[in-house]
């Protein structure tokens, strides 16, 4: 599968939902009857069993959706969202996998191999992004939110999204040529909800040497595991990997921006600092359960070389704990601590 299909589960629902959009506004509900119940389910066990990445845990939902539904759970429910999140509660008592989920539209869903494409330029990503969405992220500037300099030695860098690369490419370039001549680095991931892997990979290659092995994937599909690396060769000023760098992270650290954090972590080339992250790691695509029902099934599994694992259900874990917003004061602390560590004179700006 092409790595493109390496991103967070809101960007696959932008896609999908770009699709779709052109379409007349539907009724705000969907009604459902015994034989869409039957197809619904009868679908999404069976394109769990097909593609979710843990072949065994789809097995086991299979038997726990079956016995839910000989019991008659699902009979009385006639709302869509309803019968979506019922679904999904009962397969959250199986495997607890957040990039699993099962939703309703009111608008038709496309067959799965009537899928967009991903797109390989801005032109054709705004075109599949609707206008509120791209509204939205171009007022983020693509994801890059602040660049400043917290003091006369240390650089804040606050990402909110890891946007494809055709995007975002010249904002890392940019943020990391204002931020080159600092002396240490934090890097803000406390409101970012993911995105794609290749951007990760394009920020990390700033903050190392040499080219350096990052994580694995593994796609049930194919049984195939793919190697990812950093790049050699990089528009922006290359920061090294030898500046401290700090990173802080929250629950709301999804998916993508997850991987930045434990790939950093792994290495030892980042402290963590801040509160546990959201805990999901493999990469989900949309299946078409009916006309109106989708479910995003994760079918391939982040493996890092180092920790032989990911971050799936556990989050990151900080190496410094701290709460909410005091992340960012207790970064200074141990940024202007290390910095005065290693060269006093440099911490104090003299």
């Amino acid at each position: 599968m092409n790595k493109k299909w390496m991103v967070t589960l809101s960007l696959l629902f932008l896609t999908a939902t770009a699709a779709i959009a052109s379409t007349p506004p539907p009724p705000p509900s969907v009604e459902v009857d015994q034989a869409t119940r039957l197809e619904v389910i009868d679908t999404l066990i069976a394109k769990l069993n097909a593609n979710y990445v843990f072949p065994d845990q789809a097995k086991q939902v299979e038997v726990v959706l079956r016995q839910h539904q000989r019991a008659g759970k699902y009979d009385a429910i006639t709302d869509g969202k309803q019968l979506a999140k019922q679904l999904l509660d009962d397969i959250n008592g199986v495997i607890h996998d957040q990039h699993l989920l099962v939703d309703v539209s009111a608008r038709p869903v496309p067959p799965d191999g009537a899928m967009p494409p991903p797109p390989q330029t801005r032109a054709e990503w705004e075109k599949q992004v609707p206008p509120a969405v791209l509204e939205r992220i171009l007022a983020s500037n693509l994801g890059v939110e602040k660049v400043e300099h917290l003091g006369p030695n240390i650089g804040y860098l606050q990402i909110s999204s890891f946007g494809p690369v055709f995007l975002v490419s010249d904002k890392f370039a940019a943020a990391m040529n204002a931020l080159a001549d600092t002396d240490g680095l934090i890097i803000d991931l406390r409101n970012n909800g993911g995105g794609g892997g290749d951007s990760v990979a394009l920020l990390i290659s700033y903050l190392v040497d040499e080219r350096t092995r990052l994580n694995d994937t593994w796609e049930r599909a194919t049984g195939i595991t793919t190697q990812y690396w950093t790049q050699d060769k990089l528009d922006g000023k290359r920061y090294g990997g030898k500046k401290p760098v700090l990173i802080l992270t929250g629950p709301n650290t999804k998916s993508a921006a997850e991987s930045f954090a434990y790939q950093l972590q792994a290495l030892k080339r980042a402290t963590v600092i801040g509160e546990r992250t959201w805990g999901g790691a493999n990469a989900s695509r949309p299946y078409r359960l009916n006309e109106h029902f989708v479910a995003f099934i994760p079918s391939m599994r982040s493996i890092s070389p180092i920790t032989h694992t990911n971050w799936e259900g556990a989050g990151v874990i900080p190496d410094v704990a701290a709460k909410g917003d005091d992340a960012l004061v207790a970064a200074q602390d141990l940024m202007v601590r290390q910095l005065n560590a290693s060269s006093p004179s440099v911490a104090t700006g003299h």
